[in-house]
């Protein structure tokens, strides 16, 4: 089973496209979508296991230039 995680992402105006370009490219990440409101994209992280999360936000998205914070939701395993 994998995990899943909504990262919210904040990112300098001038910058969204190449962004948005630069994690679609990023192993680990399943989605990646520009959106309205007080975030500018939403990627969807998914990974074989929990402790995998961290590495990709902070070695891949979070070095990204442009990107200016993020807020990640990780999701609950689901039952079955």
């Amino acid at each position: 089973m994998s995990v899943k995680a909504f990262v919210l992402i904040v990112v300098d105006p001038a910058k969204t496209v190449t962004v948005f370009e630069q994690l679609r490219a990023v192993s680990g990440i399943a989605e990646v979508y520009q959106v309205m409101g007080p975030y500018d994209i939403v990627a969807v992280v998914e990974v074989p296991n929990l402790t995998d999360v961290p590495s990709v936000i902070s070695r891949h998205i979070r070095a990204v230039d442009g990107i200016e914070s993020t807020t990640t939701c990780v999701t609950f395993p689901e039952a079955g």
